[in-house]
């Protein structure tokens, strides 16, 4: 088990023991880390490197603040047409919140409205909320589906992810070619010829596979 991260002396204040690391900025913490990594965090290459990398995490993570059905109820409209919309090839990049090591892929997301549609940009715009969270490909791919069935209750929705995984590219088994397709599909895409008819209008030109 990963043992928790304790201030040692080059930090500026004591840790009392009922505050653990609360005294403590995110950039100490970081200070801290690139210490414990055998680095010297004073050095050219380093010195700003805590308040990059807190920006930085700070903007990989902002969907933890953003509202994802707020967003869809923004661009909600009535419009009579109960054919199968789709937005595919919508770039995703995440975190996996086991590593903390980027996956990367494309979301494709399909639904069948009842009475009501959403704006196109808004659902590019909800898979990045999600997206931009401590993720598992498996939940994301979920949540996107259930947000859009929860927003407007159309017959049906359908996601499907592909992605590659950088905890398996750069670390682990080290394979450097595969890559992770999930899907969640509600509604009337659980029927077979509906959830053909997605998955057939979503695959790659000259690839066997989504």
């Amino acid at each position: 088990m990963a043992q928790p991260i304790v201030v040692s002396k080059p930090a500026r204040k004591t840790v009392e023991a009922e505050d653990g690391l609360s005294a403590f900025t995110t950039q100490e913490m970081y200070r801290e880390i690139l210490s414990r990594l055998g680095e010297d965090p004073d050095r050219d290459g380093l010195r700003m490197t805590p308040e990059r990398v807190e920006r930085s995490l700070a903007f990989l993570t902002k969907g933890y603040d953003q509202d994802p059905g707020e967003i869809l109820r923004g661009a909600l409209f009535d419009v009579d047409y109960d054919e199968m919309v789709i937005v595919k090839d919508i770039e995703m990049f995440s975190l996996c919140e086991h590593h903390m090591l980027p996956f990367f892929g494309k979301v494709h997301v399909a639904y069948i409205p009842k009475g009501k549609v959403i704006g196109l940009s808004k659902i590019a715009r909800l898979a990045e909320v999600f997206a931009r969270r401590l993720q598992v490909q498996e939940r994301l791919t979920r949540q996107i589906a259930d947000a859009i069935q929860e927003a407007i209750a159309p017959l049906g929705v359908g996601v499907v992810i592909e992605a590659r995984h950088l905890c398996m590219m750069m670390r682990g088994i080290e394979k450097q070619h595969s890559s992770t397709v999930t899907s969640a599909m509600v509604g009337c895409f659980r029927r077979k010829e509906t959830r053909e008819e997605f998955l057939s209008l979503v695959q790659r030109p000259g690839n066997g596979t989504i």
